[in-house]
């Protein structure tokens, strides 16, 4: 792939953007695991759907692979039932504009978030449910906004309010990468729906997008359109967060079943990216009843040797790094700064340089230069422009009479 690509030149908002395949966010079915039926969140240039088959193999592919293990085994974290109590996979929602939104109070990594309000149902599947534990991610899909909230450790106080360690919201719509160094709900700062393993696309015979997939131990280092590491060492021969493995074409399919055949063969096509440290090649997906276990598990058949490094273009670390400036916030204002109850009152925005905004209070991820909020006491709202190189906020306060 080529690295203007990946570095996010093409960061544009691009209101009415081609989607990848075939559907808008509209044709998404809606409820917990449904089917996006056919639509795949990102335009079709973004590097999580790019086919990579016949992209140039990385010169350190081999010392890569041996550092990673190739007796390692491919494994399916995800499937259907319960292990120990839990789900398998990481969950996700879809729900429509009717859905409120709620403040979710951010911990940790509250600076390197997005800030709410968030459309977080108060029965959002946790991963892990029945008994949430590990990563605890929360993923909703706002099908009418075409947004993608994503929840890391979230949790529900005892007044009910939501609460996570960290919080990301994607504009799927367009190609976007957070600031270098921040991450997302993800130690890789990318999007954890965008690689998850579907039962939906495996009925349909074909998924359209890479996969994501975790190793013990990376690089402080990171190929875009990842940002951020979570490593200390500096071995060459350790993949940054980012690094994308293709299954080899001479990888021989037949005698598989059908569910892991079709995984398989997205592995050729576009690939799996690393997003963070955990098991050994681990492949996320998310819980389905439907899914076959004993099918899934002949993915194990599949080693570490069967893998290859595509060619990393850009790798940024400490002393490499990506040069740009910030968002600029020329004005943010209100029509009127002094209401009554009920009121309207419309706020503008001039801003250069940004790839998304979020209003807050209230109002959440926004399009265009403006917006109409109705306050019902005296409110200071913040206006956040964010782009790959970091964030730029403006304020402005309406005192209700």
């Amino acid at each position: 792939m080529r690295s203007v690509l990946l570095m996010g030149v093409m960061l544009l908002l691009l209101s009415g953007a081609a989607f990848a395949q075939g559907t808008s966010c509209s044709g998404m079915s809606m409820g917990a695991g449904a089917s996006l039926n056919g639509f795949v969140p990102f335009p079709a240039d973004n590097p999580w759907n790019t086919d990579i088959s016949s992209a140039p193999v990385d010169p350190n592919s081999a010392d890569i692979i041996d550092f990673i293990g190739r007796s390692v085994t491919l494994h399916p974290d995800f499937g259907s039932g319960l292990f120990r109590g839990q789900s398998i996979g990481i969950p996700y929602q879809v729900l429509g504009k009717s859905q409120a939104r709620v403040p979710v109070l951010l911990g940790k990594f509250a600076k390197e978030s997005d800030p709410g309000p968030m459309p977080i149902p108060s029965d959002a599947l946790i991963e892990g449910y029945p008994n949430p534990g590990g990563d605890r991610h929360v993923i909703v899909l706002d099908r009418d906004g075409c947004w993608l909230y994503e929840l890391f450790r979230a949790a529900k106080s005892e007044s009910g309010e939501w609460q996570a360690t960290s919080a990301a919201v994607w504009d799927m719509t367009i190609n976007a990468q957070r600031p270098f160094r921040w991450t997302s709900t993800d130690a890789a700062g990318l999007p954890v729906f965008a690689g998850l393993v579907r039962y939906d696309e495996v009925a349909a015979g074909a998924i359209n997008h890479a996969l994501r997939f975790t190793v013990p131990k990376t690089r402080r280092a990171v190929v875009p359109p990842a940002s951020h590491w979570a490593s200390r060492t500096s071995d060459p021969n350790a993949p940054p967060m980012g690094t994308r493995l293709r299954l080899k074409a001479s990888f021989d399919l037949s005698g598989f079943p059908p569910q892991a055949e079709v995984i398989l063969a997205a592995l050729k096509k576009y690939g799996m990216i690393l997003a963070d440290n955990g098991r050994a090649i681990f492949l996320t997906g998310a819980p389905d009843p439907n899914w076959d276990n004993d099918n899934l598990r002949t993915l194990k058949r599949v080693t570490g040797s069967d893998f290859e490094v595509v060619k990393m273009d850009t790798i940024y670390d400490g002393p490499n790094r990506p040069r740009g400036r910030r968002p600029t916030v020329r004005s943010f204002t209100a029509d009127s700064v002094s209401t009554s109850i009920g009121q309207p009152v419309t706020l503008n925005w001039k801003i250069e340089g940004s790839v998304y905004n979020i209003v807050s209070p209230e109002v959440g991820p926004v399009r265009g230069n403006k917006v109409v909020v109705t306050p019902s006491a005296t409110t200071t709202y913040t206006i956040y422009a964010t782009n790959q190189y970091g964030r730029t906020n403006g304020s402005v306060t309406i005192t209700v009479r």
